[in-house]
């Protein structure tokens, strides 16, 4: 019977093992437990029908399907080598086979073989019963042949190296029946060969030997004490003989399993039945507990049905005599849904390169669920919105490849959630997270800040100055990112602009390399280009405009009167005139631009300080109150004029003011002038120059008399032969068609001005410049007309007048200190274009 069992569970696991292969294809190995870690397993090249290099090549992985992964891959020779030592009982327990799942994965293209390795059992484990002693109390009156069932021993090993026999120590009432089981397991009974005297051997004790079929054999013993009790000729009866219950997994502890029940005719105690197991293993017994004296079965332990779908408990009932019948629980699991699925990822592509095309395969992963039926089968989903989907493959197998374009510059990395979903009730979701990098490429040109840069630059700085700085932001990361500057080729003012300005090509700092100057240059342009290090590398271009700031670096230059002659000019002014009179105008400029060449007049100094003013503005110089005999002669001032800049620059001129009487021309103005006050006032600073020129003058006095006389008649003969286009004086509206009008430009218009040059000067310099006060008319040669005529108008002298006049007026000039030549031009326009050329002439010279 026993070889008819052994021969029936070879043939259903050789029929079950060839469908199973007809089904999946698998590769079977097998490795003894027990064995070293780093032990080969097998050489997958032949199974695979590949060759070292194409395994290499395609990347070939070992991923196991249990929870820890106990063989690795040798992708270079195609070993698979035992990474750790198995204890197939620990692995496997009870089940035969024990086999252990793993997939070996190989890509471009895509493949996947199943591996089973099966463990070889070995015998490391002896024999075990329960307890060290077994007690029995059987009635004397036991008939012969009566069977006593006795506890089972355990033995971690299976197949031949699981217990194959049980023995007896020899005594001579008992054997020892060895029976098997439907899964094959030996079980022994104790069977009465002699009948029992109680009187002549109360108590019996036998030892019980399990011997397994290993080499070498391992055996384990327990005691079993008999005792003998008077006769109880009644045994116990179970109502039914095998129980079969539908147990849900995850039940609740202490949950009604079943309750089974026995009845004995006797009475008394021997009619008192109790309960207990019988060959039951120890796993099992602690997740079921059974009342002795209800018969009760309830759980006592977490029921998994993926730890075990089906249990045997037999429960033996015993009366007070000893008798005991048995019955057998069976208990089957229920399959509830409380595993979640479970995401392995096996291999992802990280970082992915922004321009990777669609259907570019990111992750391959695979969806496990240990339920069964629909809890098992689970359907996988990612987030809509994201440039990836899912595509299915066998054995539950998906890629998670791309779908839409990338952009780094948008999103630089993807958190991709994969969420599987079992289809039990209720539903049971898992999720797990793949993180995708995106690696850039370059696909966007530096951006400058705004599109046009305007920088400010201080006229006179300093060589290396700081102007400003440019920036552009590239999109891209690392090299095609990194940005240098640099300045296009141009010109500035003929020259290249490199010799004006350079730039930090890290850092977009822009240098002045030269001093500049604001009158020179007010702005300038260059174009600065952006470049990154990509490859190929792009670019962007900005003008950036340099504006030049004034500085306060000029001072202001005098205009009129001129300051450089070799001595300066006489402005005349009538004895007697008004309070607010205007004597002369200081004109002045500034290179100098905006508040810099704004300018302001003071008077710094003068010989009588209360005497005239100058306009803080316009820079006229008018009386501050009428001007008498008291006043001296010679006025000297000193007027500053003074810009607005920070600090302030100035420039003084001098002017030299002579007070005279009433006048016509300057014949006339010079002979007015007292002599006594020329004296007073000159008489000091020309004694010295007397005396030492007295000698010199007296050698040439004679000659220079007659020089003098012949110089002044022959201007004196060209002013008659142009008296048609002499200066005619007149108060009135058209005062302006005969003299030069100097309230243009920078002399007010409120004022017509005369303006005579001294003739014989060396440089054509202003000898006065007032408004036309008294004014004459002049006539031809020999006219005779009174001082006033009839209506009360000034008359025009005669010709011996003016002649004696002029004689005066040389005898005035001959004692003042600054000696002159020659006679006064009187033509107020060629007066006021000469000193306008020559003002002209200096200005451009300042410029």
């Amino acid at each position: 019977m026993e070889k008819h069992l052994n021969s029936r569970q070879v043939v259903s696991f050789f029929l079950y093992l060839c469908g199973f292969l007809a089904m999946c294809e698998s590769i079977l190995y097998s490795v003894p437990e027990e064995k070293k870690s780093g032990s080969l397993v097998a050489n997958v090249l032949k199974d695979l029908k590949v060759d070292v290099k194409e395994l290499s090549a395609r990347r070939a992985r070992l991923v196991s399907k249990s929870s820890k992964q106990y063989f690795q891959l040798d992708p270079h020779s195609g070993n698979v080598i035992l990474k750790d030592k198995i204890d197939r009982e620990a692995l496997c327990g009870q089940n035969d086979p024990c086999v252990l799942v793993s997939e070996v994965v190989l890509e471009n293209p895509w493949q996947l073989h199943r591996i089973e390795v099966q463990i070889e059992d070995v015998n490391d484990n002896s024999p075990k019963f329960s307890k060290d002693q077994f007690r029995f109390e059987i009635p004397e009156q036991v008939p012969i042949d009566t069977q006593f069932p006795l506890e089972q021993a355990q033995d971690s090993d299976k197949g031949e190296n699981a217990i194959q026999n049980y023995t007896l120590s020899p005594n001579e009432h008992f054997r020892l029946d060895v029976q098997s089981h439907t899964d094959g397991s030996k079980y022994a009974e104790l069977v009465l060969e002699k009948e029992l005297d109680r009187e002549v051997n109360p108590q019996m004790t036998l030892i019980l030997s399990a011997v397994d079929g290993g080499i070498p054999k391992r055996t384990g013993t327990a005691q079993i004490i008999v005792d003998i009790l008077d006769a109880n000729d009644n045994f116990p009866q179970f109502a039914q003989s095998l129980y079969k219950v539908n147990l849900m997994e995850n039940s609740p502890l202490n949950s009604l399993v079943t309750k089974v029940g026995a009845s004995d005719k006797d009475v008394g105690s021997y009619g008192d039945i109790t309960y207990s197991f019988s060959q039951v293993a120890n796993a099992v017994s602690r997740l079921f507990k059974l009342n002795r004296h209800t018969g009760e079965l309830t759980l006592a332990g977490n029921i998994d049905y993926e730890e075990n779908s089906h249990y045997e408990l037999n429960i033996r009932a015993t009366d007070g005599g000893g008798l005991s019948a048995y019955c057998k629980v069976i208990v089957e699991v229920e399959d509830e849904n409380d595993n979640v699925p479970e995401v392995t990822v096996t291999s992802t592509t990280s970082p992915l390169p922004e321009d990777s095309p669609t259907e570019t395969v990111v992750a391959l992963f695979s969806v496990t669920d240990q339920d069964s039926g629909d809890n098992g089968r689970t359907a996988c989903t990612i987030e809509t919105n994201l440039p990836f989907g899912l595509k299915p493959i066998e054995n539950n197998y998906y890629q998670l490849v791309t779908q839409r374009p990338l952009d780094r510059e948008q999103v630089s990395e993807y958190n991709v959630t994969i969420t599987a979903t079992d289809r039990g009730s209720p539903r049971l979701t898992s999720m797990r997270m793949i993180n995708i990098e995106i690696s850039d490429i370059n696909d966007n040109p530096p951006v400058f800040e705004t599109s046009r840069y305007e920088l400010q630059l201080r006229e006179n700085n300093i060589p290396g100055l700081l102007i400003g700085s440019v920036r552009a932001v590239d999109l891209d990361t690392e090299q095609n990112a990194k940005v240098t500057y640099s300045l296009l080729p141009g010109k500035i003012r003929d020259a290249p602009a490199s010799s004006y300005i350079s730039i930090n090509s890290e850092t977009g700092n822009l240098y002045a390399i030269r001093s500049i100057d604001y009158e020179d240059i007010k702005d300038f342009y260059v174009m600065v280009r952006a470049m990154d290090k990509g490859s190929p590398p792009l670019s962007s271009e900005v003008i950036v405009q340099v504006h030049i700031l004034d500085e306060n670096d000029n001072a202001p230059f005098i205009l009129y009167p001129l300051q450089n002659s070799t001595s300066l000019s006489n402005d005349l002014v009538p004895r007697g005139a008004d309070a607010g009179y205007l004597v002369t105008k200081v004109v002045a400029a500034d290179r100098d631009s905006g508040q810099n060449s704004w300018l302001s007049y003071q008077l710094l100094k003068a010989t009588d300080p209360g005497l005239f003013t100058v306009g803080a503005q316009n820079g006229e110089v008018r009386s501050m109150r009428p001007i008498s005999n008291r006043d001296s002669f010679k006025q000297n001032l000193i007027v500053l004029v003074r810009d607005n800049g920070h600090p302030p620059q100035s420039t003084s001129a001098t002017l030299r003011i002579l007070l005279v009487d009433g006048f016509s021309d300057p014949y006339i103005k010079m002979m007015d002038v007292p002599k006594d006050e020329v004296a007073e006032e000159e008489d000091l600073t020309l004694t010295m120059y007397l005396i030492i020129c007295l000698v010199a003058i007296s050698s040439v006095f004679l000659l220079s008399v007659m020089v003098f006389a012949a110089v002044k008649i022959q201007k004196h003969r060209n002013f008659l032969g142009n008296q048609n286009s002499a200066c005619t004086f007149s108060v009135g509206p058209n005062s302006q068609e005969n003299c030069a009008d100097s309230g243009t430009g920078s002399l007010s218009q409120a004022y017509n001005y005369e303006v005579c040059l001294a003739g014989g000067s060396l440089s054509s310099e202003f000898r006065f410049l007032r408004p036309l006060f008294p004014v004459f008319s002049v006539e031809p040669p020999n006219t005779q007309v009174n001082p006033r005529n009839s209506d009360g108008s000034q008359g025009l002298l005669s010709h011996a007048e003016e002649s004696k006049l002029m004689s005066q007026a040389r005898v005035s000039l001959s004692e003042d200190s600054a000696p002159r030549s020659g006679g006064p031009g009187c033509n107020v326009n060629q007066a006021i274009g000469a000193n306008v050329n020559s003002g002209q002439s200096d200005w451009l010279a300042y410029q």
